[in-house]
Parts: C-alpha cells; structure tokens; sequence
C-alpha cells in the first residue's frame, strides 16, 4: 500500500475507472450506516414493550442517533484534516461497530442510546466525507451525476431499512436490526483500505474549537429533549422552559463563538455566499419534512393499519425502487437545466405525497399507501442531486469540507427537529381529538348509543356475564374512540409535513434569483 496515494496516483494505477470504484467503496460505507437512521422505526413497538416505555422515550432511538449525526457533520472538516480522508473514512467504521456492539446486547435502554449515539457520529462524519470524495473524483460536467450517486446511497438506504427491520424483528428479534448493517460495513472498510486516497500516517492535530462541540451540544440536547419531554412534563412546566431558555442562549453563544473562532465548527462566512445559502435553508426545511415522513408512515400502518413489522417496511419498498432508478437520472438532469427547476417540481411532489396520506386511516389498502408513499418519494429524487450539486458548485475548492459539512448539518437538524416536532404535533392533536370525540359520546347521542347496544348484544351472544355487558361496552368504545383520536392525529401530521414543503418553495424562489443572477 503506497504511503501518501493521491488522487492522481490513483487514476494512475486504477484507471479512469477510479472515480466509480471510489464511489462504491464510499457508498456501500455511508448507506451500511445510514441505513441504521430508519431500520429502527419499525422496531419501536417492540421496544415500547420491552422495556415498558411510551413513544416519547421510545423515539429517542431515532431521535439520539439524528442529532449525534447532525453534530458529527461539523466534524468532518478537522477529521481530515487530522488524519486525512482514507483513515477518517475507517476510523469511523470502526466507531460504528463499536456503537452496534453496545445497542445489539443492550441490558437496558440507556445502552441501546449510547449504541445510537456512536452508530450517528459515524453516519454523521461519513456523509459529507463520501461527499467531497465524489465531488473530488467526478470531472466538472458530471457532477450531478456523482451527487445522484450519492443521494441514492443517503436516501435509499433509510427507504428499505423499515423493510429489513421488519423482516428481521419478525423473522428473529428485534435486535438483530443492529446487526443487518455489518457485512456492508465490513465490506467498506476493506474496499476504502485500499481504494480511498490520502496517507495513513501520524499528523499534528489542527486547533480544535473545544467550546463549541460543548455549546452547540448542550444547545442539541436541550432543544430535543424539551420537544420530546413536553408532552410529558407540561409544556409550561419549569423543566420544559428552562431546557428552552438554555437551547436559546446556547445556540446565540454558539454563533457568537463561531465568529470570533480561529477554527470554528461552523464556517459563518459560507453564508455570506447568497447561492450556498438558499441552498442550506432548501436543505434544512427538506431534510425537516424527509425525516419527519420517514418516521411517521412505518408507525402509522403499524399502530393505526395493524401492519406488522415486515409489512410496515415493505409498503416502502416500492417507493425506495423508484428513488433508485430516479437518483441516476435526476443526477444527469442536474447537469443540463438550473437547479431551481427540479427542486420545485420535487418539493411540490413531496407536498402531495405527504397531502394525499392524510386521507388514509385503518381501512386504507396496502397499495394505496404504497403509492402515496412513492408520489412522495419521487419528489425526494427530484430535489437533492440537483440541490447538493449547486451547493457544491457555489463554492471555492478549498471550501468544500467545510460547505459539505455545514450542509449536512443544516439537513440533519432540520431533520433532528422535524421527527421531534411531528411526535409533539401528532400527540398534541390526538389528545385534542380524543376529548372532542369523547365530549360527543352522551346518552342522547344516538350513533353511541345504538353502538353501544350492539356491543352489549354481542357480549350477551357470546355468553359473557351480564354485570359485564355495560363495562365491557363502554371499554370497546372507549378504544375506538382512542383508535379514531390516533389516526386523525397521524393525518394533521402528514398534513403539517405536506404545508413544510410548500414553504421550503420560498428558499428555492433565491435560489432562482442567484442563478438567473450568475446566467445560470
């Protein structure tokens, strides 16, 4: 193995070939770990009831390995430049092994969240590293089709991970999802040994801005579990707004300490570049609704349709086929017509998938989710070729670590907030249409009433005592009515998720102002 191979050296010794063998190495690592984003989702029920938990702690899985994920990003730049791509690219393999190492046997919940936190640090630092790479080996007029490459691996690998969840949990157990992901991983470690360039040798560690990684965690970590304890503690309560209050201060120090850094996490001058900007805020509202969508349909047909778990990740394989033969076309598409177009055709698309599923309840068929879910999908492969690749170009090459980094960090918090946000959503609207069906169910009601009759009539048929009939009757009601309150909630979700991508069109109207300003 050659000491310090560059990029030339490799095209030298492999060809111009190289830039796809590079680009399998690296997507077969990313997808290996991003495919953990979503394989979960289809295991919270299970979890829920393994360890007595309700859905709020419960989302935690997702919820602690996103905003791991979303602060690793910032930390790509300074891995880099410490130990150079190649080594960055296996140290965090090795990372994510440990992580599935620690969530696989857990005896407790607490360590299925540590698992979670180092498989996201992993999954975080690898995105805008595969990233660059690709952007670094492709030649100028076919870089929208590497960043299809790439948005094929990050977005289908969390589109067919309810599936192999499913299939896995109803095969074995629920915590052989941990280990699905290791042969790929293991595969990516070998391939990048010898494939990804850059030395593997000793260097001296660049500066490294200790006190923002502690700001902008403490500001993660209070913001999310504010969101997530809300419901539980009281929105008013004094826990809920002092984590608040500190996610708010601790976020204004962290731009404050951003700006006077000498290496800061976080490049404030990128923004300063209009392009790149309306990219990031395109990037952050998508990655909001994408993840929030992501999390919601697999828990839907699980808690509402009564899927099982190899059901509920199979209603989106179909959508994840059409984001596979899509992403390779919509990267092709990219390099020949302004980013603005497609991304808008992809948000509206995404908008009327997420609509179209607030009509669904338990009587909704397989199929009908199963394109509704595609509708949705399809936007999703419109949107991040052409949306990544514009970031990228806007951008110096010595900027690129950096512009790769801040823009998965913006997509990963949107996306941290967004699961956060709809669970708050859909539990607030549940309760609120859980009192308001309850307030009808009065005597005089005579829909209830006559339901209730045939209930008791049932009961009576079925050789229960009578001293049971009226309980047993107004028990069933009262789970319908739970039942009705749950599905009407998951579609004010999916309605709020359909109105984020509508509004992600404001960004994308600067976008098209920056490129018609640069002839684009």
């Amino acid at each position: 193995m050659a000491s310090s191979p560059t990029i030339e050296d490799r095209f030298a010794q492999f060809g111009p070939n190289y830039r796809y063998y590079v680009a399998f190495a690296g997507m077969l690592g990313v997808m290996s770990m991003v495919l953990s984003v979503t394989i979960v989702n289809v295991a919270v029920p299970s979890v829920m009831g393994a360890y007595g938990i309700g859905q709020d702690l419960a989302q935690w899985m997702a919820t602690a390995f996103i905003a791991t994920m979303t602060l690793s990003q910032l930390l790509n730049n300074w891995l880099v430049e410490a130990f150079g791509q190649r080594l960055t690219f296996l140290i965090v393999i090795v990372v994510f092994f440990l992580g599935t190492a620690i969530a696989a046997t857990s005896p407790t919940y607490d360590f299925i969240i540590l698992g979670r936190i180092l498989q996201g640090f992993s999954a975080g630092v690898s995105q805008p590293l595969v990233m660059v790479m690709l952007f670094q080996v492709f030649p100028e007029n076919r870089r929208g089709l590497a960043m299809g490459l790439y948005g094929m691996a990050i977005m289908l690998a969390p589109g067919i991970g309810p599936f192999i969840g499913g299939l896995a949990i109803d095969t074995f157990s629920w915590r052989y999802i941990f280990y699905i992901p290791l042969p790929f991983s293991a595969a990516a470690f070998i391939l990048g040994a010898f494939l990804m360039p850059g030395p593997i040798e000793r260097r001296r560690l660049p500066p490294f801005d200790w006190s923002g990684i502690i700001v902008l965690s403490i500001a993660l970590i209070t913001l999310l579990s504010a969101m997530a304890d809300g419901q539980r503690f009281g929105w008013t309560s004094n826990v809920i707004l002092a984590r608040a209050a500190i996610s708010i201060c601790a976020i204004g120090l962290f731009v404050v300490l951003q700006l006077r850094s000498k290496a800061p996490l976080l490049d404030m001058s990128l923004f300063l570049n209009p392009g790149f900007t309306a990219a990031v805020l395109v990037a952050t509202v998508f990655g909001f609704g994408n993840m929030a969508s992501s999390y919601a349909i697999p828990v839907f047909v699980q808690t509402v349709g009564g899927y099982s778990a190899t059901e509920a990740g199979l209603v989106l394989i179909p959508a994840g086929l059409v984001l596979m033969a899509l992403f390779p076309v919509s990267g092709r598409f990219a390099d020949r017509v302004p980013a603005h177009y497609p991304i808008m055709i992809g948000l509206l698309c995404f908008a009327l998938g997420a609509a179209l599923m607030t009509a669904t309840d338990t009587n909704t068929g397989f199929w009908t989710v199963a394109i509704f879910t595609m509708v949705g999908r399809f936007g999703m492969g419109l949107i991040m070729p052409p949306l990544v690749s514009s970031a990228m170009r806007s951008l110096k090459p010595d900027q690129l670590n950096r512009g790769s980094g801040t823009l998965n960090f913006m997509r990963q918090l949107g996306g941290s907030v967004g699961i956060n946000s709809l669970v708050v959503l859909m539990a607030q609207r549940t309760q609120f249409h859980s009192d308001a069906l309850t307030a009808t169910q009065t005597p005089a009601n005579p829909v209830s009433r006559e339901f209730l009759d045939a209930i008791v009539n049932l009961l009576d048929e079925s050789g229960v005592p009578l001293a049971l009939h009226q309980s047993g009757a107004l028990h069933y009601l009262g789970r319908v009515i739970e039942a009705q309150a749950a599905t009407l909630g998951f579609q004010d979700g999916f309605m709020f998720i359909s109105i984020v991508f509508v509004c992600a069109l404001v960004p994308v109207w600067i976008l098209k102002r920056v490129g018609q300003g640069k002839n684009v």
